[in-house]
Order: structure tokens, then C-alpha cells, then sequence
């Protein structure tokens, strides 16, 4: 997969006066007037304040808001495993989900905002064009992106380099950006080669998608299934989250099942239960063969880009052993963490979820 920048998407930088500024223009098309060497930002908004992570620029945060600040509510993270402490030390600035408090931020005295939404262009022009009159701090707007087509991955790589643009960090930036494409030509070079009739047939539930589901709940375009050239039963429903009829998941009747493990803090009904306890999902191919297998979230305050390549390691080291013999999941997922966040975290994030990150579960 070959991306390319493009200026207008990820932000033009300019000369502009006084000389100790410039213009930014962000994704929405605004142009905003920022100081040339940024030393002090905020991040507004789901899956913000972790790219900054990404780009080794976590020293900038002098707030945070309500989701990353408690860290009961930031399960599933590795940025904030790695930073805890100092997120817990941050002055609040708002809660979760953009929802700022524009007096904190204006006593917090940041040099810039990056704010990022999932609600669209035009709702995210006018929530960074609001914020920047109420507070006076000039506010960059972006879109946070995804995986689930080449358009949402290259948004993401724009908003990266975005961000990077800003704060001096475009080779890190760059370098991120590198990391993951390698990634995922490794994932797709090591089976692409695999004949369609012996793509295995695989269905995952159980995704997170602002709280915890069970089983119907899927991603169509689910990034690891296409990586590693495996048979979605769900695909064709679309590219955005799906829960599906528990009917269509019994006639699909899936070799594998994958079970996103932040359905575990459902607590009861949740997707392990109910594969237990329903005699229709009992009956699946999967269950009675034993062919279920523990994934770690991707999709905590949206998507941890580190967690979703180590989770299609993992699934391709299942599906198709020969191809990945040379792969220990766990240690490649430290290998991963350890460029996005710093730290090897598998371990600290797997006991989250009592230890059953790729591993096949009994039920």
C-alpha cells in the first residue's frame, strides 16, 4: 500500500508575521495563525492526546481531559499503561469526547489545541472554529481516521503528519507512519499467496464501540481479517460497525471465531457467556471444535493503532501457522508497543482482561 501526502488534507504550513508565528491550515480548511515553536498543547477529543504519544511530544500535554485522567476508564490503552502517572498529575480540562471546558482552558494557558472529532467535516470545523473565539488559544481541527479502508488510514497518516507539522515532529512522524505500512505489506505479503477456497471462514465479536458489547456486535472491514487475507463472514455489510442478527452468525457458521476481549467488562452477557450459555451459538462450528481465540481491544477511545497490527499478527500465527512460524505474537506485539508508546505493554495491557489475549479459550 503506497499513500501519499496531500497538502490541502493534511495542513499547509506558511511564513507569516509576526515572525515568531506562522499559518497552519488544519483539515477543515481553516487557517490558523500558531506560534512557530510550540512548547505547551491540549488534546480535545476521542484519540487525541495518543498520537501526540506517537510522536514522543507527551511532555506538551499540560492538561488532559476526563478519559485519560482517570485511568479506570482508559482500560485498553497502551498510551496511557505508559503515562499513567503523569496523566493522573494533569490539571483537567474537559471531559470525554471533545466536550471542553473553555475556562480551564483558558487558565491552563496552552500555546495550541488539536482537537479531533468523528462527527464530520462540518461539525468539526464549527467545534474547532467555537473553540478557538471562546478561549482565544488557536485550535487545530482534524479527523482522528481508522482502518477500515485505505481513505480512513490515510486520513489518519494526514492528521498525523498534521500534528507533527505543528510541533516540529514530522520525522517522527514520517517514521510512524513508515512502521505501520511495513506492517501491514508484511501481514499481506506473508498471505496473499493463499488460494481462495483455503482463506478461512472468521467472524469477530464482542468489538468495542463506546462501552462494551457481545457477540453480534462486528466489524465488516475489520482490518487484521483483510491483512492477513482471511474470509470475513460478516463482509459486505459495510465499512462502519455492525451488530449483526444472531440468526445470520448461526447460518454463517464461521471456522474461527475471534472474541474482542473488552466484552469481558460487560460483565454478564457478555460474548464468552453467551456462547456458553446460548445452545444456538453453542452449536457453532467454532464453539464445538474449540476454535475460539482471545483478541486484545483495538477500539478504546477509538483506535489504538499499535494493538490492532499485533492483534492480525496473532490471528494470522492461527489461521495460517506456516506462514507466520518465524512470529511470536507476544513478543511482536512488544516489538509494536515499544515504537508507538515506548514500552513493551502486553503483559500489563493482557491483565486487563485476566490474561486471554491470543489465547485459544475454553469454554
Amino acid at each position: 500500500m503506497v499513500i501519499l501526502l496531500i497538502c490541502a488534507a493534511t495542513g499547509c504550513v506558511a511564513d507569516a508575521s509576526p515572525e515568531d508565528s506562522r499559518i497552519i491550515t488544519d483539515q477543515y480548511g481553516r487557517e490558523v495563525s500558531v506560534p512557530s515553536d510550540v512548547k505547551s498543547a491540549l488534546c480535545s477529543g476521542s484519540g487525541c492526546l495518543r498520537y501526540l504519544v506517537y510522536l514522543q511530544a507527551e511532555d506538551l500535554a499540560v492538561g488532559v481531559d476526563s478519559a485519560d485522567k482517570v485511568q479506570e476508564d482508559a482500560l485498553g490503552r497502551p498510551y496511557s499503561i505508559v503515562h499513567a502517572g503523569m496523566f493522573e498529575s494533569l490539571p483537567l480540562f474537559g471531559e470525554a469526547r471533545g466536550r471542553d471546558d473553555p475556562e480551564k482552558i483558558v487558565a491552563l494557558g496552552p500555546d495550541i489545541v488539536f482537537k479531533t472529532t468523528s462527527s464530520g467535516v462540518a461539525v468539526g470545523m464549527a467545534e474547532a472554529e467555537a473553540l478557538q473565539q471562546r478561549t482565544g488559544v488557536p485550535v487545530i481541527g482534524f479527523q482522528y481516521g481508522s482502518v477500515r479502508t485505505e481513505a480512513d488510514l490515510l486520513l489518519m497518516y494526514n492528521s498525523l503528519r498534521l500534528m507533527g507539522s505543528v510541533i516540529g515532529r514530522e520525522e517522527r512522524a514520517e517514521d510512524v507512519i513508515d512502521f505501520i505500512e511495513k506492517e501491514i505489506a508484511d501481514l499481506e505479503e506473508r498471505t496473499r499467496d493463499i488460494p481462495v477456497s483455503e482463506r478461512k471462514r472468521v467472524y469477530i465479536g464482542g468489538i468495542g464501540n463506546k462501552g462494551a458489547h457481545g457477540i453480534i456486535s462486528t466489524e465488516p472491514a475489520y482490518g487484521p481479517f483483510e491483512w492477513v487475507h482471511a474470509d470475513n463472514v460478516a463482509y459486505g455489510l459495510g465499512t462502519d460497525h455492525a451488530d449483526v442478527a444472531k440468526e445470520a452468525l448461526v447460518d454463517w457458521d464461521p471456522e474461527y471465531l475471534f472474541i474482542d476481549l473488552s466484552s469481558t467488562h460487560l460483565g454478564e452477557g457478555n460474548a464468552l457467556d453467551q456462547l456458553k450459555t446460548d445452545p444456538a451459538l453453542a452449536g457453532l462450528s467454532a464453539v464445538r471444535s474449540g476454535k475460539v481465540y482471545g483478541v486484545l481491544p483495538y477500539n478504546s477511545y477509538t483506535t489504538n493503532y499499535g494493538t490492532v497490527i499485533a492483534d492480525a499478527y496473532f490471528i494470522g500465527s492461527v489461521l495460517y501457522p506456516e506462514q507466520f512460524a518465524d512470529i511470536d505474537p507476544i513478543e511482536k506485539a512488544d516489538e509494536i508497543y515499544s515504537i508507538f508508546v515506548g514500552e513493551p505493554v502486553f503483559s500489563r495491557l493482557n491483565s486487563q482482561y485476566n490474561g486471554l489475549g491470543f489465547s485459544q479459550i475454553q469454554l
